[in-house]
């Protein structure tokens, strides 16, 4: 799935130590913000200090984010997960892709005919 919009926070990183494997690991969250007409916010998570380096979000920059979207119970609730996977960097003055264009009306090539003037003799109450 995606989303573009525009970085709106971003999260402390958090880290430790895997009680499974004992490798230490990384994780960030970030807040990105639709340009709709109703915007929408949306919170996901970079794992991996190597990723998080190379993909370099900050604050006000427009982006579409890849993400896969997973859940899990803890105590008898759901929890969505956001992860994501690639970031592209939107190109200043690019149209944005979440914002359709209005319909265009097709243009007929035949002309509508003309409607008759008028007249004294009509006895039309209109």
């Amino acid at each position: 799935m995606e989303i573009t919009g525009k970085i709106i926070a971003v999260l402390e990183a958090k880290s430790g130590i895997s009680n499974r494997t004992g490798n230490p690991w990384m994780s960030q969250e970030y807040v990105i913000e639709t340009h709709e007409q109703y915007p929408r916010r949306c919170c996901f998570r970079i794992f991996g200090e190597d990723k998080i380096k190379n993909m370099n979000i900050q604050i006000g920059e427009e982006l579409t984010v890849s993400f896969d979207i997973d859940a899990h119970q803890y105590q008898d609730r759901w929890f969505n997960e956001i992860s994501c996977w690639k970031v592209d960097r939107v190109q200043p003055g690019a149209p944005a892709a979440a914002a359709p264009a209005a319909p265009v009306a097709p243009q007929s090539p035949i002309p509508a005919p003309a409607t008759p003037a008028a007249t004294e003799e009509d006895d039309l109450p209109f």
